[in-house]
């Protein structure tokens, strides 16, 4: 199903380009009104331009809602991803504690040998 909207979408794309490039401009009709030669008009002299505009609306539609349907296809994919997380090692962890001196004690250890000074 996603490779058919996908396909759809590319159409849609392409034949949005197509249809833009094969729209005349505004300025092209105004030498024409002035005599300047065949104005190439096959679906008449405001039918061209409307014909071009409105299958350019029809496919630009297309592609938005391929668009949406390519999107949701993504996020039905990232939700089946999301356990991967529940994958992931997690760290053990430590209950072993050690005390901390307090600060004041007034026992003083004689016989333990420390590079720091102390203070009587």
């Amino acid at each position: 199903m996603e490779a058919l909207v996908l396909v759809l979408h590319v159409l849609a794309a392409i034949l949005i380009i197509a249809l833009v490039l094969l729209q005349q401009g505004k300025g092209a009709d105004a030498g024409a009104s002035f005599g300047g030669g065949a104005s190439q008009t096959v679906f008449g002299s405001q039918g061209n331009s409307s014909f071009f505009g409105r299958m350019t609306a029809v496919f630009a539609l297309v592609f938005f809602l391929t668009s949406f349907g390519l999107a949701y296809f993504a996020s039905e994919k990232a939700n089946g991803v999301s356990g991967a997380h529940d994958l992931a090692p997690i760290a053990s962890q430590v209950d072993d504690s050690v005390e901390m001196p307090k600060l004041g004690d007034d026992k003083k250890s004689s016989n333990t040998a420390s590079d720091l000074p102390t203070t009587n």
